[in-house]
Protein backbone atom coordinates (compact mmCIF):
# COMPACT_ATOMS: atom_id res chain seq x y z
CA UNK A 1 0.00 0.00 0.00
CA UNK A 2 1.50 3.45 -0.93
CA UNK A 3 1.13 5.57 1.88
CA UNK A 4 1.80 9.53 0.73
CA UNK A 5 1.78 12.02 3.92
CA UNK A 6 -0.65 15.50 2.38
CA UNK A 7 -0.42 18.12 4.08
CA UNK A 8 -3.22 20.57 4.62
CA UNK A 9 -2.77 24.62 4.83
CA UNK A 10 -5.11 26.96 6.33
CA UNK A 11 -5.00 30.49 4.00
CA UNK A 12 -2.74 31.97 6.44
CA UNK A 13 -0.39 28.64 6.95
CA UNK A 14 -0.03 28.91 3.02
CA UNK A 15 0.47 32.81 3.08
CA UNK A 16 3.22 32.13 5.47
CA UNK A 17 4.53 29.85 3.24
CA UNK A 18 5.02 31.61 -0.48
CA UNK A 19 6.69 34.96 0.04
CA UNK A 20 4.91 37.66 -2.26
CA UNK A 21 1.17 35.92 -1.75
CA UNK A 22 -1.28 37.16 0.76
CA UNK A 23 -4.38 35.62 2.49
CA UNK A 24 -6.34 37.88 0.54
CA UNK A 25 -5.06 36.38 -2.66
CA UNK A 26 -5.08 33.04 -1.51
CA UNK A 27 -9.10 33.99 -0.51
CA UNK A 28 -9.49 34.90 -3.57
CA UNK A 29 -7.80 31.91 -5.61
CA UNK A 30 -9.86 29.60 -3.47
CA UNK A 31 -13.21 31.10 -4.49
CA UNK A 32 -12.33 31.87 -8.17
CA UNK A 33 -11.65 28.28 -8.37
CA UNK A 34 -7.55 28.87 -9.13
CA UNK A 35 -6.82 27.43 -6.03
CA UNK A 36 -8.33 23.66 -5.35
CA UNK A 37 -9.63 23.76 -1.85
CA UNK A 38 -12.06 22.71 0.30
CA UNK A 39 -14.24 24.27 3.25
CA UNK A 40 -14.15 22.95 6.97
CA UNK A 41 -16.29 24.72 8.75
CA UNK A 42 -15.98 28.37 7.67
CA UNK A 43 -12.29 27.65 6.91
CA UNK A 44 -10.78 27.00 3.62
CA UNK A 45 -8.00 24.45 3.37
CA UNK A 46 -5.79 24.25 0.67
CA UNK A 47 -3.76 20.59 0.07
CA UNK A 48 -0.07 22.16 0.23
CA UNK A 49 0.70 20.05 -3.33
CA UNK A 50 -2.67 22.07 -4.90
CA UNK A 51 -0.95 25.01 -3.76
CA UNK A 52 2.50 24.70 -5.14
CA UNK A 53 0.48 23.38 -8.70
CA UNK A 54 -1.46 26.77 -8.84
CA UNK A 55 1.07 28.85 -7.92
CA UNK A 56 4.35 27.61 -9.63
CA UNK A 57 2.86 25.12 -12.60
CA UNK A 58 1.58 21.33 -13.16
CA UNK A 59 5.68 19.95 -13.04
CA UNK A 60 6.27 21.86 -9.74
CA UNK A 61 8.24 19.45 -7.31
CA UNK A 62 9.90 20.53 -4.06
CA UNK A 63 13.82 20.15 -3.75
CA UNK A 64 12.90 17.52 -1.19
CA UNK A 65 10.63 15.59 -3.44
CA UNK A 66 13.29 15.21 -5.82
CA UNK A 67 16.05 13.77 -4.15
Amino acid sequence: MNTTNRRVLTIKEAAKLIDGLTEYRIRQMCISGQLPCFMAGKKYLIAEENLYKAVFGKDYRRESDVA
